[in-house]
């Protein structure tokens, strides 16, 4: 990479102006992660029960990519998608989650979801040792250099907050931090990954062309990126209506 790039690793590349077409990966990447998890939720169509209990091992797995993985780039793909319109409007499944996982629950409100917000305000230096990360949160940055790229949501819960510029220059320094600390990263992967055996077989679906063929087909995911979020939008709207359809006040608003 050091040859072609200039660079000696991906984390140093985003931060370059060449590094754009790998910026848009990720953010393509991020998005089709927090879809499908939404997914594996609004379709669980079986009893209350059995969605409490999907949405529950999700969050474990959000626990595991935080505390035992240190990635905190698919941590916060799993919780953009536990905190996605369509699934906190989900009342009774929460309400579920609550009564049959209740420290899961509680895990998810006190913790999971305060550290979320403080890696999206670009505080995550004070929370985070480096010591324990293999994967530094990397949406902040590539969606401030690609801007005109779009993300599922629109604005990041970081770009609504009344400190919105001091945040910004914090993900900015944090960026910085992450390109010094590539080497502590790659280090942190090796040890973490030291006993795991790929299966061959199964890297075909942990790529992102084929999380976007799967999604979309292979048509629709030549599709402009706008339209095709768009509808996968009102996709899972409907979906969640589906599980719970809306009170009649909410189906006036």
């Amino acid at each position: 990479m050091k040859r072609r790039m200039g660079v000696s690793s991906g984390l140093e590349l985003i931060t370059l102006p060449h590094g754009r077409q790998l910026r848009l990966d990720i953010i393509e990447r991020h998005n089709t992660m927090a879809i499908g998890i939404a997914v594996d939720i609004l379709g669980c169509t079986g009893t209350l029960e059995n969605r409490a209990g999907t949405l529950n091992k999700i969050i474990q797995v959000a626990v595991e990519l935080k505390d035992a993985m240190g990635d905190l780039y698919s941590f916060s793909a799993i919780m953009k998608a536990l905190e996605m319109p369509q699934i906190t409007r989900l009342e009774k499944t929460w309400t579920a989650l609550r009564h049959h996982y209740t420290q899961t629950a509680v895990l998810y409100e006190k913790q999971l979801k305060p550290f979320s917000k403080a890696l999206h305000e670009g505080r995550e230096s004070k929370y985070v040792p480096p010591s324990s990360v293999s994967v530094p949160l990397l949406m902040p940055l590539v969606t401030l250099m690609e801007r005109q790229a779009v993300t599922f949501e629109g604005t990041d819960m970081w770009e609504k907050n009344d400190e919105s510029c001091e945040i910004m220059l914090n993900h900015l320094a944090t960026a910085r931090f992450m390109a010094e600390a590539s080497e502590s990263y790659r280090m942190n992967a090796e040890r973490i990954l030291a006993d795991f055996q790929p299966d061959e077989e199964m890297s075909e679906i942990l790529k992102t062309e084929f999380q976007m063929r799967l999604l979309w087909g292979s048509k629709g995911a030549e599709v402009n990126q706008t339209e095709r979020y768009e509808k996968f939008n009102q996709i899972l709207t409907a979906l969640s209506r589906k599980l719970e359809p809306p009170s009649v006040k909410q189906a006036e608003l």
